[in-house]
């Protein structure tokens, strides 16, 4: 019988990240476009190195077709100006040439002093239309490759979408040992889960009960044993934290009180990930809320009536968000996306609410990829209470 015991238990704290809404995902009025928060460098730029001083660990650059910056470009034109902060940056597989892609990873990952942490996206190219195991197979090529590229001193590879006989070069091997930085994933359907088990490292999902969450884990814990390997976990949510669990319920209808409906779903179905199976399951957990759009105790879907992908937000005031998150922590899980709208003011508000309040961790510290570096956490941060 394999070994499922979850993994990230070992972990003494959870690594607290901010999102950088690079793909035109920011709002004061949620569906409401506002020049103010338009998806440019100087926007986008001051939210990640403000969260980089407030003392977060981590933060998402995400990847779009349609909307807003391009990953990678952004995340290379910032590095510089980071301190300690770690970058995930998303990479839709199958964009890139990988052999490309494993050096554009590993000069980015020397930039950053291995404080680089990728987000491995499994979505249709624009364009296209690939079924659920080819896009996962092509996934999983590509992270093969990138390995191959990273590790050895050839890539020799032979597979449904890329074959490879080349030699690597110094340059191409990242600054981080072990392996290089670690994959983040996330997705819901079987050959995805398969994918994340054999070859990712943290298994990232959108909110849900915490009962399905659960769910969610066991299975991963269970696929990941078949392959004798072990995931860390972690969820990607909004955050509405004030001072009063009123003024937190005021603030998230007072997000939604000017959203057209028809708009809401247009956002939703522009991304390229609107026919996938995590979407459908945010939709179900709408559709399971309370007249108030809570799915369960301060846990809000309202979000996602105008979002695609992750879609519900914590909501309530400092103890109750922390005791949420602490709950989680308790499951398992010791990776965190947070984000709130607008994304600046919601960052200083967690930082100054909640984050104190958490002990924080580096994940690729954790894991050996780079060494230890004395704690980062903000003044005050280390104390569960």
């Amino acid at each position: 019988m394999p070994d499922v015991t979850i993994r990230s238990p070992h972990i003494d704290g959870a690594e607290v990240a901010w999102f950088a809404p690079i793909c035109s995902d920011d709002y004061e009025f949620l569906g409401v476009p506002d020049s103010a928060y338009k998806s440019n460098y100087a926007n986008t730029s001051e939210i990640l190195l403000t969260a980089d001083k407030l003392g977060y660990r981590n933060i998402l650059c995400p990847s779009s077709y349609q909307v807003g910056q391009d990953t990678l470009t952004f995340a290379s034109a910032v590095a510089p100006e980071t301190e300690n902060i770690n970058l995930l940056a998303a990479v839709r597989c199958g964009e890139v040439h990988p052999p490309m892609l494993a050096r554009t990873i590993a000069t980015l990952d020397h930039i950053l002093e291995g404080r680089l942490t990728i987000n491995i996206i499994s979505s249709n190219l624009p364009g296209e239309e690939l079924d659920s195991e080819s896009r996962y197979q092509r996934s999983r090529e590509v992270i093969q490759i990138l390995k191959q590229a990273w590790t050895q001193d050839e890539i020799d590879f032979q597979g449904q979408f890329y074959n490879l006989k080349l030699k690597t070069t110094d340059p191409v091997k990242p600054y981080q040992q072990n392996g290089g930085p670690l994959l983040y994933f996330g997705g819901y359907s079987p050959p995805g889960k398969d994918l994340c088990a054999e070859h990712c490292d943290v298994y990232l999902m959108w909110p849900d009960t915490e009962e399905n969450l659960l769910g969610h884990m066991t299975d991963m814990s269970q696929r990941a044993a078949e392959y004798g390997r072990k995931v860390d976990f972690g969820l990607r949510v909004h955050m509405i934290v004030r001072e009063t669990e009123a003024e937190a319920k005021a603030a998230a209808q007072r997000l939604v009180s000017k959203l057209d409906d028809d708009f809401g779903a247009e956002i939703r179905n522009r991304a390229l990930d609107a026919k996938t199976l995590g979407v459908a399951l945010q939709a179900q957990a709408r559709e399971a809320s309370d007249d108030e759009g809570f799915v369960e105790p301060n846990l809000w879907t309202g979000v996602g009536r105008a979002r695609s992908g992750c879609g519900a937000a914590i909501v309530g005031n400092p103890d109750q968000v922390v005791e949420k998150i602490h709950r989680y922590m308790d499951m398992g899980m010791r990776a965190f996306i947070f984000s709130g709208y607008p994304h600046l003011e919601e960052c200083k508000l967690f930082a100054e609410h909640v984050l104190p309040r958490l002990k924080t961790v580096s994940l690729p510290e954790e894991q050996g990829r780079i060494p230890k570096s004395m704690p980062l956490t903000p003044l005050g941060a280390g104390v569960r209470v």
